[in-house]
């Protein structure tokens, strides 16, 4: 499985697929699940695709800073399990694993 992690719009579906990852056997927005699956549903998939929650304002809803704090937790699990883990900024892509 690879991650795949960056900022709304940073070109991570594209990338994705110039990885060679199926569409069929990727999962293009984590962040937006509601709830969040398990990280052994996740580990099925060829690439994960999640927008990064950790940076900017800090919601004021209770809610959103504790979906926001699962998420990157989630995240966090699957960078450790994870082939490869890559960061889209800009469109260009940083290898972090």
């Amino acid at each position: 499985m690879i991650l795949i992690i960056g900022g709304r719009g940073a070109g991570k579906r594209e990338f994705a697929t110039t990885l060679g990852c199926d569409p069929e056997k990727t999962l293009p927005a984590l962040h937006a699940l509601e709830p969040l699956p398990s990280l052994k549903d996740l580990l099925n998939y060829e690439a994960v695709i999640c927008d990064e929650v950790g940076c900017g304002v800090v919601p004021m809803d209770r809610h959103d800073r504790e979906r926001r704090e699962a998420i990157g937790r989630l995240c966090c699990q699957l960078a450790q399990e994870a082939q490869a883990v890559y960061r889209l900024q800009c469109g260009l892509a940083m290898r972090l694993k």
